[in-house]
């Protein structure tokens, strides 16, 4: 067979466009179909010809408490319209992680007793890290925390920013372990607070930026996920987590998004077995345990009193998701926000007894002063 070989100059200009057309066709043949330009990635989104059974929730089976969850402007927030999409989804508590402390925390503890939702709404507070390593630093943060005790919190939340970003006083990375901040952890356990931490990001993140990251797509969008050029390794700011939380056994510790082990649940399996004072909740991560449903319903029938129900964002459309995966046995759909997870997922359909302890019990037994009146047995 001959190969019909010629060069885009060589034809006249009026038949250029056309054969630009046709060729593009064949290169792009989402052109053939009228489209003025190809799909991307994102747009492409294809409806699935797999015919089975599908159980799509709104509301979960069970009352719930979301233990991660942010409102940072509730000083001022309408909390009715709040609490009404709560009510929607069948979530009786929501963990505001984003008290801020000091006078915001106390403003948001006012607006929740002025809307009268104290056994709705529970808050923790958090640290301010300036200044950090000044003579000063420790003595202020203790006073800060006891007057956020007073004020109503329920807790501390530690944000990512520790072990990435923040710097002490010389200007070096304030490491997760630092001895420094060993008093912080002691006075949550004395209060009986837990510490919900987040430590890292996905460890993708720190990889290299080619065709094998499943979160290219993600760092593309995000140029600010990138972390090839940070100061500390994935596994450096993990390890100094693990290290920190084997220091203090006395406090409970929530570790943020399955500790960015959702992807290794062996490996996560071996922690939870050496460290009895860490908890889990799967803000974020939950189309990782949708990937591997008989994986991950191992995991959670093994450690069904240590798994919180968490979400972080709150887009409440998004919490469907979340419900499908844990109640049904549902295959092959699809996950809420595709550069997150761009695979389908299936249902771990977890039993009613599990269900509950992810939904609220497990919270019940972490947090001081929730209502167990508003949930079942």
């Amino acid at each position: 067979m001959q190969v019909l070989k010629f060069k885009l100059h060589d034809i006249k200009a009026g038949s250029r466009k056309l054969v630009r057309t046709i060729l593009l066709s064949f290169i792009c043949p989402a052109l053939s179909f009228g489209q003025s330009q190809p799909l991307t990635f994102e747009q492409y989104n294809p409806v699935s010809t797999l015919v089975v059974p599908e159980h799509l929730l709104s509301a979960a089976k069970f009352p719930f408490i979301d233990i991660h969850n942010h409102q940072p402007y509730m000083e001022n927030q309408d909390l009715n319209k709040l609490v009404n999409s709560m009510d929607a989804m069948n979530m009786k508590v929501m963990i505001n992680l984003s008290g801020k402390g000091g006078d915001a925390l106390k403003q948001m503890t006012d607006n929740v007793k002025k809307h009268q939702y104290t056994d709705r709404i529970v808050i923790f507070t958090n640290v301010n890290f300036k200044g950090f390593g000044e003579s000063n630093w420790t003595r202020n943060t203790l006073q800060q925390l006891e007057k956020d005790f007073k004020n109503g919190a329920k807790g501390l939340k530690v944000f990512k920013e520790l072990g990435l970003t923040y710097k002490d006083e010389k200007g070096n990375r304030i490491a997760v372990d630092d001895p420094r901040l060993d008093p912080i952890w002691h006075k949550c356990a004395e209060y009986g607070w837990p510490v919900l931490i987040h430590s890292a990001a996905p460890k993708s993140f720190w990889d290299p930026m080619d065709d094998k990251n499943e979160r290219w797509l993600e760092m593309y969008k995000h140029a600010d996920r990138q972390y090839m050029n940070l100061d500390a390794s994935w596994q450096q700011i993990i390890d100094e987590q693990h290290r920190m939380f084997r220091k203090h056994p006395k406090t409970k510790f929530i570790n943020a998004h399955f500790g960015w082990l959702a992807n290794d649940l062996a490996k996560l399996s071996l922690l939870m077995d050496e460290l009895p004072n860490m908890y889990v909740e799967f803000g974020a991560v939950i189309a990782e345990l949708g990937r591997q449903p008989t994986m991950a319903r191992n995991f959670f029938e093994k450690y069904q009193d240590r798994i919180l129900f968490g979400k972080d964002s709150w887009v409440p459309s998004e919490y469907d998701t979340y419900f499908r995966v844990l109640e049904t046995s549902d295959e092959y759909f699809p996950y809420h926000k595709k550069y997150h997870a761009h695979w389908n997922m299936y249902g771990m359909g977890l039993s009613d007894d599990i269900l509950k302890k992810v939904y609220y019990k497990n919270a019940l037994t972490l947090l001081p002063g929730i209502k167990k009146s508003l949930f079942p047995d």
